[in-house]
């Protein structure tokens, strides 16, 4: 018998390989089990983009450029800032694949930013069929733009004309090689990936000839990014500076999320500030309603969330203010602090905010977040 090779994912590790009454079978890909897509018939030329804005020069720029690119079989990958308007980027590409009669997917790691996409994408996209599948919301698989998690791309074999990948350094995309083996799978033509903290290795891997890297260093209402303040105490100490930089804010009626490194943290920092400041909660990936706590902060329900990574992403509120507690934990790089950092200023009409990294030692991490927002600012 020759070596096994798994159809799905091409797995050939034996440790992943398993047998039933002697035939083998992959353990690694067991877990994605379900109804695959069936071919849809695009028939769109029709599509129209209705948006009530106008690009900024420099969005309409690499707007353009990704345009071109897939128009002539580029690959691209879009570095652009936290607060860029990411999203907007590929509205004409998107447009361009549907006149085209293509099929398209915007793909994205986590599923509450799929529920929220796939409104923005109706809305934009009036005169198609959108539809988002997710972890149990699969019994539509088939649509002119089909939005979902990057765990459902391995219902769409040789699927799709255009893939739009956001995200690609969040979990749980980043490092995870099924996952990008499924993206692969699914393609049939070309993608554009987006991230606004791309590591090195990606960015040069689209230096090289036969893709392109387009930057986007100014956000979209033209204000320079937060950069980050980094206070440096032990406890308890430390601890006071953040009940006086909370308690600042809150005067002040700002939105604050406080940002712990783990859930065991969060839980703890919470148990403690909310003798000192009702009104709060404190939300992490094992939060029961974590959802609807997130929905009711936005909607000024709650001054302030303690929380773990679970909003390092996807979070965009007027007048947010950000601080990282023990941002000196080894659980944050520099683009995990980037990204927390980009939460703040994103609205046009409160582009300011601040964002503090309290720790007892002042890391290589926090040093290069700071100083890689100093850098996107030198743009303006």
């Amino acid at each position: 018998m020759g070596q096994f090779i798994c159809e799905r994912c091409g797995n050939k590790d034996e440790r992943w390989v398993g047998y039933i009454h002697g035939k083998p079978y992959c353990r690694l890909c067991i877990k994605f089990k379900g109804e695959t897509a069936k071919e849809h018939n695009v028939s769109t030329p029709n599509s129209i983009l209705d948006v009530s804005y106008f690009l900024t020069k420099d969005q309409a720029r690499v707007s353009k450029k990704v345009l071109e690119n897939y128009q002539n079989g580029i690959d691209t990958l879009i570095n652009a800032v936290c607060g860029a308007g990411k999203t907007e980027l590929v509205y004409d590409v998107i447009l361009y694949a549907l006149k085209h009669n293509q099929t398209v997917a915007f793909a994205i790691p986590r599923k509450d930013v799929v529920i929220e996409l796939k409104e923005r994408l109706k809305d934009a996209f009036s005169r198609n069929k959108v539809v988002a599948v997710y972890g149990q919301h699969n019994d539509i698989l088939e649509g002119d733009i089909v939005v979902l998690t990057t765990h459902q791309l391995y219902r769409y074999e040789n699927y799709f004309d255009l893939i739009v990948l956001d995200e690609i350094d969040a979990f749980p995309f980043k490092g995870n090689d099924l996952l990008n083996i499924f993206f692969k799978k699914a393609l049939r033509g070309h993608y554009v990936l987006m991230s606004a903290t791309p590591d090195e290795k990606t960015l040069n891997y689209f230096k090289q000839k036969g893709r392109d890297l387009v930057e986007l260093n100014t956000r979209f209402h033209g204000h320079k990014i937060p950069v980050p303040k980094l206070i440096i105490s032990k406890n308890p100490i430390k601890f006071h500076i953040l009940v006086k930089t909370l308690r600042c804010y809150l005067n002040k009626n700002f939105p604050v999320l406080v940002f712990a490194p783990t859930i065991k943290e969060a839980e703890k920092l919470y148990s403690l500030l909310k003798h000192l400041f009702p009104g709060g909660e404190c939300v992490h990936s094992l939060k029961n309603k974590r959802e609807e706590i997130i929905s009711l902060f936005k909607k000024r329900r709650y001054s302030y969330l303690v929380t773990t990574a679970v909003l390092e992403r996807g979070v965009t509120i007027k007048n947010l203010q950000v601080i990282i507690y023990n941002a000196d934990s080894n659980i944050y790089d520099e683009y995990s602090l980037v990204q927390i950092a980009g939460r703040v200023g994103r609205k046009y009409d409160a582009p300011d905010g601040e964002v503090v990294f309290i720790g007892e030692t002042k890391t290589i991490a926090m040093e290069r977040a700071a100083q890689s927002i100093r850098h996107k600012n030198t743009y303006l």
